[in-house]
């Protein structure tokens, strides 16, 4: 973009749209800007709706990101619950049949819920403020919850279940846990979580059918067996909320690609930033979508930035988390399901205890990720070293350094 645009338009109104506004703000962008929200709510966060809102230990209300009043300070047009159903060029079209004109656009929209084929109303998907709230009220009457997915999501509505006391059986069609992002190391280890804490988890099993029964829900698996529950949630992950996207020059193939600035290949005014955004990583020379809440704030950060035309900051080392059962899961770092897991803390990787445990991940002898389970300050150790690339044997001093210094592992 050769000058700075004179009106932003940011469709998308949760936290990677809001950072990027702020972000525009405060580098010193003076120009008109609109937010567009398919969701009538003020922008609000989106890990809590798992735990502490399902719980019910957080009202609505703690999740709220901005009120009126700092859109107000933000100089932002907010129009919410009014949702842009077509894209020309940069001109969005909304439900209400309005239009915005924008010099440059920002997709924020993030994914949707996946459903599975097949999927019964009675089974709850759990996306929106609006989703935690009505699984909220059912699980409040519920003693047995079936939950169909063992990612974040699932993992983390099956352990605010047993919290409350509820029966809970969770089935996964992978062999492990976390299939889709993590390797049979952490899987395995996550699997004794769920175990540990009493919930029956059925890994390798597949849904053959959903049954319609009288109350509940009820399916039935590919081995013929039938589960029944009071309550039933689908945790599969998200789609890319791009439907509404029709423009021949973008690639919209998970995610909208990007450059690895944010800029959505093929056009010269249109980024994206979130969980809808595939943005290129020169590392690996692929389009990566990332559904990490910290990497949507970098994200908005460099988009705004690039935009301006200012000096763009450096993607961060990407860093995402899961609270479940107790303890807090952390990785720092891009893992794949191949890499080669060396134990650098703990006993948890050889059937020890959990709690305190960190593993290395390591592509072609470097060090490219650690995951922790119970273990922050630990975690925390370790962004330099893989920042800074170190080699097998460099790790492994590194981390016999750390248990000398005897440094906690952390709540």
């Amino acid at each position: 973009m050769s000058e700075i645009p004179g009106h932003i338009l940011v469709v998308g109104a949760g936290l990677g749209g809001l950072r990027t506004i702020e972000a525009l703000r405060s580098a010193g962008y003076s120009g008109l800007i609109t937010l567009i929200g398919a969701e009538p709510e003020l922008p609000y966060d989106r890990p809590p709706l798992s735990k502490q809102v399902l719980s019910g230990t957080w009202e609505p209300a703690r999740t709220q990101l901005a009120g009126y009043e700092r859109l107000r300070e933000l100089h932002v047009d907010a129009d919410l619950g009014n949702p842009v159903v077509e894209l020309r060029g940069t001109r969005a079209i909304l439900a209400n049949g309005h239009s915005v004109d924008a010099g440059a656009v920002v997709i924020a929209t993030g994914v949707r819920a996946r459903r599975l084929p097949g999927q019964t109303d009675a089974f709850h998907t759990l996306r929106t403020l609006d989703d935690a709230l009505a699984l909220r009220s059912r699980l409040a009457h519920a003693d047995n919850v079936l939950v169909l997915g063992s990612g974040f999501i699932g993992n983390e509505v099956a352990s605010t279940a047993v919290e409350q006391g509820k029966t809970v059986t969770v089935v996964e069609a992978a062999p492990h846990p976390l299939a889709r992002s993590f390797g049979p190391a952490v899987g395995g280890m996550t699997a004794r979580l769920l175990t540990d804490a009493g919930v029956t988890l059925l890994c390798d099993t597949t849904v053959e059918e959903f049954l319609d029964p009288d109350s509940g829900v009820a399916v039935r698996l590919a081995t013929g067996d039938e589960l029944r529950a009071e309550l039933g949630v689908v945790g599969v992950g998200g789609i890319p909320d791009l439907d509404w996207l029709a423009d021949d020059r973008v690639i919209v193939a998970n995610g909208v690609h990007c450059t690895e600035r944010g800029s959505v290949v093929g056009t010269d005014n249109i980024w994206a930033v979130g969980d809808a955004a595939a943005w290129y990583d020169p590392a690996c020379g692929e389009h990566i979508r990332t559904e990490h809440w910290t990497s949507a704030q970098d994200q908005a950060k460099i988009v705004a930035a690039a935009i301006l035309g200012v000096s763009v900051p450096t993607m961060p080392t990407p860093y995402v988390w899961s609270d479940q059962f107790g303890m807090k899961i952390q990785v720092l770092g891009r893992v794949a399901p191949d890499d080669d897991i060396v134990q650098l803390h703990g006993e948890g990787f050889g059937g020890g205890a959990i709690r305190g445990t960190v593993l290395g991940h390591f592509a072609d002898d470097r060090l490219t990720a650690v995951t922790g389970f119970g273990a922050p300050a630990i975690v925390a150790r370790y962004r330099a070293a893989i920042v800074g690339v170190f080699d097998r044997a460099q790790v492994e001093a590194f981390a016999t350094g750390l248990a000398a210094k005897r440094v906690p592992a952390g709540a």
